[in-house]
């Protein structure tokens, strides 16, 4: 069962932005965008863009200079808040490979297999033979199709699965996007360490960089997923992308070589070989790709997560940019960063411009996402629903208001779960329901997530139609549910919010 909090009004979350600065960021130093020689106007200006997009933006963090120049939520997401990462977690995982080669236990050239012989196949076939970890950081494992659709959905022991999944390509020479070669990276950092990726990460990148409540994914084998599901503050990622920045060094500390940094960052292997000039220029998934980091147009690279979850490190201008979204046009959402910020910074400081900081700020007081609008009241029966089976597996439902408060009871499974939803407003509390997300049905164990963190919303469109909105705060995602009741019967469709209208389950009471 959730419960509820108390709703974040407009005042408080203007306090909460003004706070979070010192509060949540405290590790970075703090400056003026004019200072650090950014135009203030230039951020306001991508703002404005943001708001008239079809991206839907969380978070953006933008650092010059190692310092914090501005920041900001879109509420009901916060400060305080962690968000799934999807494949920005992989950048996470080339960090935990780079400290692991730093120390001497692995070697990017060791053969994969040696690993893992109790997990062989009867036949290790001579390119299985020759895969390399190198070869599973450049996403060039030789495999086809990616098998990340089929492993964690239908194998327990994934391990064994990926390494007998055919290789048809030799090794290191063809990228095909992999993410269960990534999660095999994990896997063997867990085999030389002794230790969860998560955990061996802890000492030597998240404490160093003050970065604290982290927690990412497992399979049922106890091994973190290391392509997707670790879950951090839009402030933690842009302390990995300012670490990468400073090419390893940390408050006087040289927390991974150089060396390493340089080799983790540029062009290991062509996405797109053979594709016309200009088409690549064009596009930032066509610059090549490197240790689980993705070269970007403007000598750039980045951490990449689906939805738009992003990490971009600018070294000719000194800058970087974490962005946390949930968006159907990734490139559409890194243009806006080359069309508005990029041309923002400038060689050396700007004079001081006291209004337009201010100008700014206000700006970033008043994101929010807007909850759905207040309607006219609507007659739904008060009583339970029993539903027909559905693949969403939910067996009944039952709607309840009081005041200006909706409280739907779903029956799922062998549980019931209440959500709660305001009206004109987002109405915080906390469920076990799991949400929306492309792994949904994965052979993971997600009880370490919960309670999910959630904000829900509901208005009337008509007399006998009621659209609730529930956002899962802490992941790029929501959910849309819509109800029509007549003659006290329930017909419903419940839509996630990354399949944009595209893909709605239906509910039918009995």
């Amino acid at each position: 069962m959730s419960s509820v909090s108390k709703p974040i009004t407009a005042v408080a979350f203007a306090c909460l932005f003004s706070l979070s600065v010192f509060a949540q960021t405290s590790a970075l130093p703090h400056s003026t965008p004019e200072a650090e020689g950014v135009s203030a106007a230039g951020i306001d200006s991508f703002l404005t863009a943001v708001g008239q997009s079809k991206h839907e933006f969380h978070s953006i963090i933008f650092l010059r200079h190692g310092k914090l120049i501005a920041e900001g939520w879109w509420n009901p997401y916060r400060s305080d808040l962690k968000h799934s990462l999807y494949s920005t977690s992989k950048s996470f995982t080339s960090t935990a490979v780079g400290f692991a080669v730093s120390e001497k236990r692995l070697k990017l050239t060791d053969k994969v297999i040696k690993f893992f012989p109790e997990s062989l196949p009867d036949t290790v076939s001579a390119y299985l033979a020759q895969l390399t970890i190198k070869d599973l950081l450049t996403m060039s494992a030789g495999m086809e199709p990616d098998p990340t659709g089929v492993i964690p959905f239908k194998s327990v022991n994934w391990v064994k699965a990926f390494l007998a999944t055919p290789i048809v390509h030799q090794p290191g020479t063809k990228f095909l996007y992999n993410t269960m070669a990534t999660f095999m990276l994990s896997a063997i950092v867990q085999k030389v360490t002794g230790e969860k990726e998560l955990d061996y990460l802890k000492p030597r990148l998240f404490e160093p960089l003050g970065i604290r409540g982290e927690d990412w994914e497992a399979n049922e084998q106890g091994i973190n997923t290391g392509g997707w599901g670790l879950r951090l503050k839009t402030e933690d990622m842009a302390k990995l992308g300012q670490l990468y920045l400073q090419k390893g060094m940390w408050k006087g500390t040289q927390l991974l070589p150089v060396a390493w940094i340089n080799e983790a960052t540029t062009f290991k292997i062509d996405q797109a070989p053979g594709v016309a000039q200009s088409k690549k220029d064009s596009s930032d998934w066509m610059q090549g790709y490197c240790y689980q980091f993705w070269r970007c147009r403007h000598n750039a690279f980045r951490a990449d997560g689906a939805f738009g979850q992003y990490i971009i490190v600018m070294p000719d201008e000194d800058a970087v940019i974490a962005v946390t979204c949930e968006t159907p046009d990734m490139q559409g959402e890194i243009n806006l960063v080359w069309k508005y910020l990029l041309p923002a910074i400038k060689p050396a400081a700007l004079p001081a411009n006291e209004a337009g900081d201010a100008l700014l700020n206000q700006h970033f007081a008043a994101l929010a996402l807007p909850p759905l609008p207040q309607g006219s009241d609507g007659q739904a029966p008060g009583k339970l629903f029993s539903i027909k089976p559905n693949t969403l597996n939910i067996g009944s439902m039952e709607v309840k208001f009081r005041h200006d408060t909706c409280r739907v009871l779903f029956g799922v499974n062998a549980g019931v779960y209440e959500l709660n939803f305001g009206t004109g407003k987002w109405l915080p509390g906390l469920t076990s329901l799991q949400g929306p997300s492309l792994l949904l049905g994965a052979k993971e164990d997600f009880s370490f997530l919960t309670p999910y963190k959630v904000d829900g919303s509901y208005t009337w469109v008509d007399s006998h139609t009621l659209e609730l909105k529930l956002r899962y705060i802490e992941s790029p995602h929501s959910e849309i549910i819509t109800c029509h009741f007549n003659n006290g019967q329930l017909t419903a469709t419940v839509e996630a919010s990354f399949s944009y209208g595209q893909h709605k389950v239906e509910l039918q009471s009995e």
